[in-house]
C-alpha cells in the first residue's frame, strides 16, 4: 500500500511538472526526463501510459483556454485554420519519422544541457532583435514556427519557448506570438496523445488507472495556471528569466551529471 501511495504521489508531482513546463519557454520534456533521472524513479511513471496522461492533462488546459478561439477559427477565420493547417505539418511528420530515434537516443541529460544553454541564447537575441510590432500572422510567419516547432521535439528545446522565439524573430508581439503558439500547439499535442495511445493499444499494455487520472488532473490544472499566467507575463516582461532559470537547471544537470 505504501509503495502504490508513493506511486500516486510522484504522478501529481510529474503532472504538475508536465502542467506546468508545457507552457513556460523551459522544455516540458527534459523536466519529464529529468526529474525522475535525479530521484531514480522508474515503473508506470516512466512509462507510455503516463506519457499519454500528461499529454491528454495539457490537451485539455489548451481547450479550456482556448476554446472561444477554436470556435472562432473552425467557423469563421478559416485563414487562421488554414495557418494552422500549415503550421502543424512539420511537427507532425517529424514526430512520425524520428519519434522512436527522440525517444531513444536523443534523452541524454547533456544533450539536454545543450539544447538549455543554446536555446536560452536564442531567446536573448529574439529578444533584441525583434520590433514585436505586429498582431497577426502570415503564410510565411506559420511556416516558421512551424518548422521551430518540428525542432522541439528534441528534449530541451521547449515547444513554447521555440515557437515564441520564432514568433519574435518574425516581428510578432510577445504576447501574440505566445498565443499562437499554443493555438499551434493543440493539434500537436493532440497528435502526440493518439500515437501514443495507439502504440499502447498494439502492444496491449495495462494502465494504472488511479496514476492514470491524477497524471490528467493534476497536469490539466497546472497547466490551465501556466497559460494564464504567461499570457499575463508577457504582456509586461521579457523571456529573460525563463532564460536565466534555463540555464541554471542546466549547470545542475551538468554538475550531477559528472558527480554520479
Amino acid at each position: 500500500m505504501e509503495g502504490n501511495v508513493d506511486e500516486l504521489i510522484k504522478a501529481v508531482i510529474l503532472g504538475i511538472i508536465q502542467g506546468v513546463t508545457e507552457f513556460l519557454p523551459v522544455s516540458s520534456t527534459a523536466h519529464l526526463v529529468i526529474t525522475p533521472w535525479i530521484f531514480g524513479w522508474s515503473g508506470e511513471l516512466n512509462s507510455l501510459s503516463f506519457d499519454i496522461a500528461v499529454h491528454i492533462g495539457t490537451l485539455i488546459s489548451l481547450l479550456f483556454c482556448f476554446w472561444k478561439d477554436w470556435i472562432e477559427i473552425f467557423f469563421r477565420d478559416r485563414k487562421m485554420l488554414f495557418y494552422l493547417i500549415i503550421g502543424t505539418i512539420p511537427a507532425g511528420v517529424a514526430g512520425v519519422a524520428f519519434h522512436d530515434l527522440i525517444e531513444s537516443s536523443l534523452r541524454n541529460p547533456l544533450i539536454i544541457v545543450f539544447t538549455f544553454v543554446t536555446v536560452g541564447f536564442l531567446m536573448l537575441y529574439a529578444e533584441k532583435a525583434g520590433k514585436r510590432q505586429r498582431g497577426s500572422v502570415t503564410l510565411s510567419d506559420a511556416m516558421v514556427i512551424g518548422v521551430a516547432q518540428a525542432i522541439a521535439l528534441i528534449p530541451g528545446v521547449s515547444r513554447s519557448g521555440i515557437t515564441i522565439t520564432a514568433g519574435l524573430f518574425r516581428d510578432l508581439k510577445r504576447d501574440y506570438a505566445a498565443r499562437f503558439s499554443f493555438l499551434l500547439s493543440t493539434p500537436a499535442i493532440a497528435g502526440a496523445a493518439f500515437l501514443d495511445f495507439h502504440k499502447s493499444l498494439k502492444a496491449g499494455y495495462s494502465h494504472d488507472y488511479s496514476i492514470f487520472i491524477l497524471g490528467v488532473i493534476s497536469a490539466t490544472i497546472t497547466g490551465i495556471l501556466a497559460i494564464k499566467f504567461l499570457l499575463s507575463f508577457l504582456k509586461k516582461y521579457p523571456l529573460n528569466l525563463f532564460v536565466y532559470y534555463r540555464w541554471l537547471l542546466a549547470s545542475v544537470i551538468f554538475l550531477l551529471y559528472f558527480l554520479r
